[in-house]
């Protein structure tokens, strides 16, 4: 079993206030489930243009849960261009 962990740090250009960032988020979160991971933002509740966002993987191996996450990261980039500033991926387990 690996549970791997990718961290992501997001830039929010447009969002004005917390509730904005707040509806961009909730749309990342949303179609990042599709890829059965979990994710919360861990980071930055406060500020509103940047956010930080966790997102676990399960496998049976970390070379699966790993395309997972980049998956996710993908599906980011391809929806919200530009938002993401660093990444990390760290192996728990």
């Amino acid at each position: 079993m690996a549970v791997v962990l990718l961290t992501i740090e997001l830039h929010v250009p447009f969002a004005q206030s917390l509730k904005d960032k707040r509806m961009i988020l909730r749309g990342v979160k949303d179609r990042a489930a599709k890829f059965n991971v979990s994710v919360a933002e861990i980071d930055h509740h406060d500020l509103w243009q940047r956010a930080t966002l966790g997102v676990v993987a399960i496998a049976t191996d970390g070379a699966h849960a790993e395309r997972e996450l980049q998956a996710v990261v993908n599906e980011i980039e391809r929806h919200e261009p530009g938002f993401i500033t660093r990444t990390e991926i760290e192996h728990l387990a």
